[in-house]
């Protein structure tokens, strides 16, 4: 009876007790090898894509450096695997890549049955349509009967169908798995419309013979946030790849940028920032991490302010949605304590 009511005293201790984070598959993967595989898009300026030199920028390439630092202590270790919308996922699942970083919608579905988690929304978004200037469309209710290109595999197909049938129009959708071919058809008149997430349709926009002859049209027709996942399993190097995400938005509402995230660590009365950048607590013990992993990120990549403006203010976007929640957008992250 003494020994049974010991086991139970033993039982709800362990639940009871805080558990520190140990290293998991993934985790002691990344650390073995010193790099972090990075599933991104082919090449989608201001999300991911080479540059003259090779290196990866954007916003979701971006990412993955800051997940690197946090980690190994070095944004260049980090080995980019370009994905398309067909086999993303698969990549992910059969442990080719750590992350998807990819410009990827959550959804229910995605978050439930791929065998992966979302780590946050990273962009805000909302599927639209560009057209031809010249065919005088000003409205998405304009596009009964036109010609769509759309790329297969994703939630664009879906709500593409869903518009339509709702508006009760017609459509005939030109499917073509890969971008650069998608775009081309839609450059060389093969089809009336392209459509895909706002920010992608900008980004096309820019690789156009003549950016001006399209416009964006301003309607949005669904919800698009956009976030990294990762597979589900391996909650040490989840935890850690989500408080990275949280910190760099986290680290712009306090002000701490890549130039004065040391001084600030030195010399901030702040208590808040104090425990974000490991001068108080002991944040990076529970995270398996030392007191200046987001130190070292901030110092990296910058605050998630600084990498908008590197790669999606080129694009011509604004940051409406993705602007600081006390500035009116719906970036907000848990606080770091």
């Amino acid at each position: 009876m003494i020994g049974r009511t010991l086991v139970h005293i033993a039982t709800a201790a362990a639940f009871l007790t805080p558990a520190l984070a140990l290293a998991g598959p993934t985790l002691d993967a990344i650390k073995s090898k010193g790099v972090l595989r990075c599933g991104v898009h082919t090449g989608l300026v201001g999300f991911s894509a080479p540059d003259g030199k090779g290196d990866w920028t954007g916003i979701d390439a971006e990412f993955c450096k800051a997940v690197a630092t946090a980690i190994v202590g070095d944004p260049k270790k980090v080995e980019y695997v370009p994905t398309n919308t067909q086999n993303r996922f698969t990549v992910l699942q059969s442990g080719e890549v750590d992350i998807l970083s990819r410009n990827t919608t959550w959804t229910a579905t995605r978050d439930s049955t791929l065998g992966a988690v979302f780590l946050g929304t990273w962009f805000y978004d909302g599927q639209g349509f560009m057209v031809p200037k010249k065919i005088g469309v000003t409205k998405a209710s304009e596009l009964d009967g036109a010609t769509v290109c759309v790329l297969p595999g994703t939630t664009t197909e879906l709500n593409l169908a869903d518009y339509f049938r709702s508006k009760g129009m017609s459509f005939k959708p030109v499917v073509v798995a890969e971008l650069p071919q998608l775009t081309q058809a839609f450059f060389s008149g093969r089809c009336d419309v392209f459509t895909t997430d706002i920010s992608g349709l900008a980004s096309t926009r820019l690789t156009a013979p003549n950016k001006d002859d399209y416009v964006i049209l301003p309607d949005a027709i669904s919800k698009e946030p956009l976030g990294p996942l990762v597979r589900r399993g391996d909650w040490e190097f989840f935890t850690i790849a989500k408080w990275t995400l949280f910190g760099l938005i986290e680290a712009e509402e306090y002000g701490i940028t890549s130039e004065n995230v040391e001084k600030m660590k030195a010399e901030s009365k702040d208590p808040a920032v104090q425990r974000m950048l490991g001068a108080s607590g002991d944040i990076g013990k529970g995270l398996g991490l030392d007191n200046d992993w987001l130190v070292r990120v901030i110092k990296a990549v910058g605050n998630y302010g600084e990498i908008y403006k590197r790669n999606i203010e080129p694009l011509g976007l604004e940051r409406g949605l993705n602007a600081q929640w006390r500035d009116g957008g719906l970036m907000y992250a848990p606080p770091i304590r």
